[in-house]
């Protein structure tokens, strides 16, 4: 029968290590639950600043496309149907660039297909959904907190395995001193 509680209760069989680990024990699990929701809230807060950040830094703009681009591709028929194509955009400080950049299959030359550029007016991937936010906001911040927690109650496992070998060594001298004390060997 397992007794719970028992090294907060009067005990004479209570060792003081006994007593320490379960203020490790109480000390670990409040730190765990505290420390995770705070690495938590802040890792979320983190993701959500960068994906703040993202959207201020990129913003649409229209390109023309250079060449003629490409007729659709079968090998491409599981992605978003865009093939490549080379296209010239202008910053707002009015310099031209030009790059390769995904366009509709059979675009011709001339014609606009919108882009996203980043700050500096290099080509980017448009910035994350406000639903992929959420995702990442809920995931970065679920596993720092999961992670922060378990780092807490490994500590506290490692700990309590070093007082449980105490224990024992303190029980096995004990042993040895009454066993030797009436003459007798148990082991």
């Amino acid at each position: 029968m397992t007794v719970r509680g028992w090294r907060w209760r009067r005990n004479a069989l209570k060792r003081r290590v006994d007593v320490v680990e379960a203020w490790v024990v109480l000390a670990g699990w409040v730190l765990a639950l505290v420390g995770g929701v705070l690495a938590g809230l802040l890792a979320a807060g983190a993701v959500e600043a960068a994906v703040e950040r993202q959207r201020a830094e990129r913003h649409q703009v229209a390109a023309v496309v250079v060449e003629d681009a490409p007729g659709p591709s079968l090998a491409r028929a599981a992605n978003d149907h865009r093939v490549w194509g080379k296209v010239r955009w202008s910053t707002p400080d009015g310099s031209t660039h030009q790059e390769q950049a995904r366009v509709p299959p059979g675009a011709p030359a001339g014609s606009t297909t919108p882009v996203w550029v980043n700050g500096s007016g290099d080509l980017t991937a448009p910035p994350v959904s406000e639903g992929a936010a959420g995702l990442h906001t809920a995931v970065g911040g679920g596993l720092a907190g999961v992670f922060a927690g378990g780092v807490v109650l490994g500590a506290v496992s490692l700990t309590r395995l070093f007082l449980d070998r105490r224990r024992m060594a303190q029980w096995g001298a004990e042993w040895e001193r009454i066993d030797t004390r009436r003459g007798w060997k148990t082991g």
